[in-house]
């Protein structure tokens, strides 16, 4: 299956591998979109119900029963596609509630929470999607399937439900007029301890983001 076939009208729109490469492809172009920086107001609503919708067909995905590729060795894809430049366009647009802080299994007890961020979160997930969508274009359905299924249990699928959590709280705190907790000193550079966690400077206020993110509160 070529590019240019990937959404041909003879594809069955039941096929399951069709859906979840429908899926995977759209959330590849509207976090492209978004980091182009064009509509900022509503970047972090675009990307609540983006991350939301491809988490649904990672739980399909998860839900499936096991893909075995075709090859018993995964096709030389070449290299892979820079993204970069998407994670430093997100990085800066979403700079005041870029960092966040999460634990990493929560079946692990007594982990402490780790600084995290959104913008990373996007482009490592951009990085799977891509890989198994060159998979998809070059007609190896099974392959596309496969990898998206393994990098869902592996990496993509942990990355997205954390960036997903950090999204529907601050969209949260905004609309429900709570100011978010303060952010200042929560940095991906260190590790985070109880002591961390009491932020000692600069809070953020809803009001103060809500605006140039495109997320009003309830009145």
């Amino acid at each position: 299956m070529s590019d240019a076939t990937l959404h041909a009208t003879a594809q069955d729109p039941d096929d399951f591998a069709v859906q979840i490469a429908d899926q995977v492809e759209s959330f590849l172009v509207a976090v492209s979109e978004v980091a182009k920086g064009e509509d900022p107001d509503s970047a972090v609503p675009f990307l609540l119900l983006e991350v939301s919708q491809l988490l649904l067909a990672g739980g399909r995905l998860g839900a499936h029963e096991d893909i075995v590729p075709d090859e018993r060795y995964e096709p030389d894809l070449g290299p892979e596609a820079d993204v970069d430049e998407i994670r430093e366009r997100l990085a800066v647009m979403l700079e005041p509630i870029d960092v966040y802080s999460e634990v990493f299994d929560p079946y692990e007890p007594r982990k402490a929470p780790v600084p995290a961020r959104i913008s990373d979160d996007l482009a490592d997930v951009l990085t799977d999607l891509r890989h198994g969508m060159a998979h998809y274009r070059a007609g190896r359905t099974t392959e596309a399937l496969w990898w998206w299924q393994f990098s869902y249990f592996s990496n993509w699928g942990s990355t997205a439900s954390a960036a997903l959590r950090a999204l529907q709280s601050l969209v949260a705190h905004v609309r429900l007029n709570q100011p978010l907790p303060e952010l200042d000193g929560l940095d991906t550079d260190v590790s985070m301890g109880d002591e961390t966690l009491e932020f000692e400077a600069g809070a953020v206020m809803a009001e103060e983001i809500g605006g140039p993110l495109g997320i009003r509160p309830v009145k």
